[in-house]
């Protein structure tokens, strides 16, 4: 006989359950590290982010189906789950080496293809449909070691809770240690590792049990069809209102926490913490309860008070739960006591969802589960349904945020669905009572809309502003806010100054500081040049970067590469004045991409290439940091063309910056660094460069200036309207600064050290000691400038002065 007998109580296998525990935690480290490593092939807009995610959960529902359809039901069990735990380890040693030659193979293929939006699909279901449906074969194929007695539907939803529980063990071991401390591929070994002892421990274990299919189920306990429909379109509907409240409430508390890889490892984690406690009441209570499907109602009923819980949290308690101010320092610089912190915050705040979401699932099992003869079919094809439901809402709520309004639109949608989930299962439960059981969910759907709309307005101070929650109050006018596909993007204006907001934080504005960093990053090369024709901004901004090249005659093609298309709306709207207008020039191009992923594609070559992308501790960000990003860089450069790059000191530490610097001139042995301080704090700087070394002709830029006013006067506007006052913002170069540079940690692709080394210090203001080690190194650069007497004695004077 299998271990279960039919009708019994399941002894159930605490080796088993580990094993399922242990598939969790390797199936969450492989997201991570896909996730990571493919968003370096097909980019990491909205649109490449959604075939991810639909290619991994599109084939975690594919083997789920397919599996108790492929496979005879007389095959035992564990050798069949460990054949899978072998096969997705072997594709999991193999995906670290196998993905550089995808992304060569991908960068040829694009020519051929035309627009690459298709191809992107392609190369995410090629690479990740294989495992991931090994992956949702799992839990039907564990399933058939039980049967589907009472006690063993509910043993059903036991191994669910144990694989939740190895995710949420998983995501955190991947997010704060494996890719903090190692990379990729020492994150994907442990994987490996893992799916070999489950392999092995699991074969172990079939050669001491042996297996019997369970009996045939009577006749006249098969459910009835419309019912088991019912079932699994309310699954379908919970798991599309599980993945998009998951994608609202992460776009949300990402801008409340910071938007960094630690504050998504948490948000996640808090998620399946929820899934994996509400699957394990769940599978209790199905073993207990007489009709299963009236409570699977009832937990899709409780969701419409969830979401609206979860919106007054977010949206009017959870802001102001903010340490006092003698505590903040404690809180905020301690990564021991910050991120238990804001783990306990997000439990707050979400948690009631997650619970009622987990519980569902074994309660649909068992719903369903009447009349089943193989397990493996019943929870593959609950499970299928509620991937299929999950993708739905994962994609929709995300890729729609616009066209549905934002996030008050969006929470109550997914209010309306789990109402009308509820409303499905009471109407086709057995004849009696119908009606009275319906009424809650049908009085739900009169009452969700108005009760979400009121408690889940977004405030305004909460898209612009973020975790900075002083900001929010005072005399603020909010000139434009919105959601959109990659980034949420605000334009407030306060006492003269028009600021420009994306992620919740301050990227731009009409202050002097802000305008003379975004100058001098598209002036200062320009003039280094000497008579640039093709230009490539990478990140919009507020425009006024690329703006600068409107007022450079020589200039013929500006490209603005930019991945989130209300940037540009915005840019083009408010800041008009600032950047020149240059998003209605006719040279100018709009590129809605990320720029690695434009500059994998396309074949073009830049005279100057600038970059000012979001601060390196916003997740993804660090990408545009990383020495294969300025390796591919270098290879979009004509000869003698000019590279700058934005490193702030702020919201950092020393750590980081070295990161920054030390990467760029490991890929620019003569790059350079530049101070747009007025005060001498270095709040920002940029690094300069050439492919081959670099040498400035003051003269030239002097004489460039007196005759050409309009760049002149653009420069004089932040005080660096002559040749010698914009270049004595020299501050250092390469050679210099190595002593400093001797402990940089290089970021890389394969680890994106930048993003966990910035993620740490977001909190953390040191640039005015940054710079001041920058300074410390700083001697003037023999041979970097030529220059009449005159003018070497005056920029010597100054910087000295400096």
């Amino acid at each position: 006989m299998s271990e279960l007998s039919s009708g019994a109580r399941p002894r159930f296998t605490p080796v088993v359950l580990m094993l399922f525990v242990g598939s969790g935690c390797a199936a969450l480290i492989y997201e991570v590290v896909w996730f990571h490593l493919l968003r370096l092939v097909v980019g990491g807009s909205a649109v490449s982010l959604g075939f991810l995610l639909g290619s991994f959960m599109g084939g975690m529902g594919l083997g789920s189906l397919l599996l108790p359809r492929l496979l005879p039901a007389r095959w035992h069990p564990l050798r069949v789950y460990a054949v899978l735990e072998l096969l997705i380890g072997v594709i999991g040693w193999a995906m670290p080496t196998l993905l550089p030659g995808v992304g060569r193979a991908y960068s040829q293929l694009v020519g051929s293809w035309g627009h690459s939006v298709i191809l992107r699909g392609v190369v995410c279901a090629v690479v990740l449909l294989p495992p991931t449906v090994l992956m949702g074969a799992t839990l039907p194929a564990i399933a058939r070691w039980l049967d589907t007695s009472r006690a063993g539907l509910s043993a059903m939803g036991r191994f669910y809770a144990a694989n939740l529980v190895g995710a949420v063990a998983g995501t955190l071991l991947a997010g704060f240690y494996l890719l903090r401390v190692h990379d990729a591929v020492v994150a994907s070994q442990v994987a490996v590792w893992i799916n070999g002892v489950i392999a092995v421990a699991a074969l172990l274990l079939a050669g001491w049990r042996r297996f019997v299919p369970a009996p045939a189920p009577d006749a006249g306990a098969s459910e009835a069809p419309v019912r088991a429909l019912s079932v699994h379109a309310a699954i379908a509907l919970s798991g599309f209102t599980a993945l998009g409240a998951e994608v609202v409430w992460t776009r949300l508390l990402s801008l409340l926490l910071g938007a960094s890889v630690y504050t998504f490892s948490l948000i996640l984690a808090v998620f399946l913490v929820g899934l994996g406690v509400g699957s394990s009441f769940g599978a209790r209570l199905a073993g207990r309860v007489r009709d299963p499907r009236v409570w699977f109602g009832v937990c899709q009923v409780l969701l419409v008070p969830a979401f609206v819980y979860s919106a007054w949290m977010i949206t009017s308690v959870l802001p102001w739960i903010e340490p006092t101010r003698v505590l903040q320092e404690r809180v905020y610089l301690s990564t021991a006591v910050r991120y238990p912190y804001d783990f306990v915050r997000c439990a707050l705040a979400i948690l009631p969802g997650p619970l009622l979401w987990g519980a569902s699932f074994p309660l649909a099992i068992a719903s369903a589960g009447a009349g089943h003869r193989d397990p493996g079919r019943l929870v593959g094809g609950i499970s299928a349904a509620n991937t299929l439901g999950a993708i739905a809402g994962a994609l929709g709520i995300s890729l729609g945020v616009q066209l549905l309004g934002g996030s008050q639109r969006e929470q109550q949608i997914l209010a309306v669905a789990a109402a009308a989930a509820a409303a499905l299962l009471f109407v086709t439960a057995p004849a009696r009572g119908v009606f009275r059981r319906a009424l809650p969910a049908v009085l739900c759907l009169a009452i969700a809309p108005p009760l979400v709309s009121r408690l889940a307005a977004v405030p305004p101070g909460l898209i612009a502003s973020g975790r900075t929650i002083g900001d929010w109050y005072g005399d603020v006018d909010y000139l434009l806010v919105r959601e959109g596909l990659s980034s949420s993007v605000a334009v407030t204006e306060a006492e003269d100054v028009r600021s420009f907001h994306v992620c919740g934080k301050v990227e731009a504005s009409s202050q002097r500081i802000d305008m003379r960093l975004q100058r001098m990053l598209g002036h200062l090369p320009a003039l280094v040049h000497g008579a640039p024709r093709s230009v490539l901004i990478v990140g919009c901004g507020a425009g006024v970067t690329a703006g600068c090249f409107v007022d450079h005659p020589s200039v013929e093609r500006i490209v603005v590469c930019e991945i989130e298309p209300n940037v540009i709306e915005a840019a083009r709207e408010w800041f008009a004045d600032e950047n020149h207008d240059v998003l209605r020039d006719p040279r100018t191009e709009v590129v809605f991409d990320d720029a690695r992923h434009f500059m994998l594609t396309t074949s073009e070559k830049f005279d100057i290439i600038t970059s000012d992308p979001i601060h390196p501790w916003v997740r993804g960000a660090a990408a545009l940091y990383s020495i294969d990003y300025f390796h591919l860089v270098k290879q979009r450069l004509n000869p003698g063309a000019v590279v700058t790059q934005w490193v702030p000191l702020y919201e950092t530490d020393e750590a980081a910056v070295k990161s920054q610097m030390g990467t760029f001139f490991r890929a620019f042995p003569a790059g350079t660094v530049w101070n747009s301080d007025l005060e001498e704090k270095g709040y920002d700087t940029v690094l300069m460069a050439r492919v081959d070394p670099m040498r400035i002709d003051v003269d030239a830029v002097a004489a460039y200036l007196d005759s050409h006013h309009d760049v002149r006067d653009a420069l004089d506007e932040v005080d660096l309207g002559s040749a010698v006052a914009v270049l004595s913002t020299y501050a250092g170069r390469a050679q210099d600064l190595a002593p400093w540079l001797l402990d940089a940690q290089i970021n890389d692709d394969i680890g994106l050290k930048l993003q966990y080394l910035a993620g740490l210090r977001l909190d953390v203001f040191r640039d005015a000691q940054i710079y001041g080690e920058i300074k410390r190194h700083c001697v003037f650069p023999e041979g970097l400038f030529t220059a009449s007497p005159a003018l070497e004695a005056e920029l010597r004077r100054r910087l000295a002065k400096r």
